[in-house]
């Protein structure tokens, strides 16, 4: 396994071959050990007087005993998604809650509301909530289930039992305090090597994100290129008789090559660009994690120091040190088991989507070279035939 000072690279050591790669790395929450399966599709467009949204249709079917059924049929719009990471995100402040894909997306990429667009948001939404479903502890949140198995109106009713208006702004403003007093003192090594790693991860996997966008933009160019280019042979060979049959035959290993290309694009789309993608906010969200387990430990720093220097109220005192060492052990303890955790998941992410990108070029090449082969091989032959003929007598 790399470790936290191993952050030159994402791998170690390269398997001899990507199938037994993939094989060596078996989680414990494998399938057949599931209780829980989520499925997110059939998107819907709803056009209202105010605005106009998207719901997804979220299928839940499990064998858990909490459950008063089996299967559930829920809709739900990405306000919806919000409001449950939000919520995760205040009862666990020290877990890694996976990410959700952007409200906005960038200029320059396809408009909202698209077809693709709105697909590229499914499946992000799908793998969010089943990463939720596989983790040990979000799996049972009580929101979670909430969210899963509430119609839209009992989900709107619970959202508004939330904290009220002043109760966020006082954590808020603990947030802001807590970050004014700048680094923690009694940070433990581990913490600082965590944040150490989180601050050269993402350096590298934002490069290898605008690396893969721009090899993808290039793969397109090319792609159009060859669109064009296959039917200009096609019309020249209808001007040249002697050659007519090469020029056809060029045009078919063109067209041939760019549907292996448009193959090649495809794997790029769906296999490694959402993971890069992905892991880019997991790295804005590891930094956030970091910081909320900062601001524990400082509260607690706080309260050792007032207690240091007051004379009076020190049993009050001591039995609020006493839960906050309570409270900042909670935190360590959750960060550092989900932390292991979400290496290996990371670790196995990076491994199996590199090896598919591999494995598509492979039989992309291996495709484009036998299509040219067998061309020129043809071409050989009808050249022997030729020189036969004008040899006979």
């Amino acid at each position: 396994d790399t470790s936290l000072a191993e952050v030159n690279s994402f791998s170690p050591s390269v398997p001899i071959s990507p199938s037994s790669m993939i094989n060596q790395y078996k989680f414990e929450d494998g399938p057949e050990l599931r209780d829980l399966f989520i499925t997110v599709d059939d998107p819907e467009s709803h056009i209202t007087a105010i605005e106009t949204f998207i719901t997804y249709r979220v299928v839940t079917k499990t064998t858990r005993g909490e459950f008063d059924s089996s299967e559930y049929e829920v809709r739900r719009r990405y306000q919806d998604f919000l409001w449950l990471k939000s919520k995760l995100e205040e009862a666990h402040p020290t877990l890694i809650i996976p990410p959700l894909p952007e409200k906005f997306i960038m200029k320059g990429m396809v408009e909202r509301f698209s077809d693709e667009f709105i697909e590229t948001r499914r499946k992000a939404l799908h793998k969010f909530l089943n990463r939720i479903a596989d983790h040990p502890t979000l799996t049972f949140n009580e929101d979670f289930k909430i969210f899963l198995t509430a119609q839209a109106w009992e989900l709107s009713s619970h959202k508004k039992q939330g904290p009220g208006l002043l109760s966020r702004m006082g954590q808020t403003v603990r947030a802001v305090a807590s970050s004014v007093r700048g680094a923690v003192k009694n940070r433990p090594e581990m913490f600082t090597e965590m944040s150490n790693y989180m601050e050269t991860f993402s350096q590298k996997i934002n490069l290898l994100d605008k690396i893969a966008h721009r090899i993808y933009k290039e793969e397109r160019e090319y792609f159009n290129e060859m669109k064009e280019y296959g039917p200009i042979h096609t019309l020249w060979s209808a001007s040249e008789e002697d050659i007519a049959d090469s020029l056809k035959g060029i045009a078919s290993c063109i067209d041939r090559c760019c549907k292996a290309t448009e193959k090649r694009m495809a794997g790029l789309s769906e296999h490694l660009l959402p993971i890069l993608h992905e892991y880019v906010l997991y790295s804005e969200i590891l930094m956030g994690v970091l910081k909320r387990r900062d601001q524990i430990q400082g509260e607690l720093d706080s309260k050792v120091d007032a207690l240091a220097n007051k004379k009076t109220e020190k049993d009050l005192f001591s039995e609020e040190i006493g839960k906050l060492e309570d409270k900042v052990e909670r935190a360590n303890n959750a960060l550092k088991t989900d932390w292991d955790r979400w290496k290996q998941n990371m670790q196995w992410d990076m491994r199996s989507s590199f090896t598919n990108v591999a494995e598509n070029n492979l039989r992309y090449y291996e495709e484009c070279l036998a299509t040219w082969e067998s061309f020129l091989a043809s071409q050989s032959v009808d050249l022997h035939v030729e020189e036969d003929s004008e040899d006979r007598p």
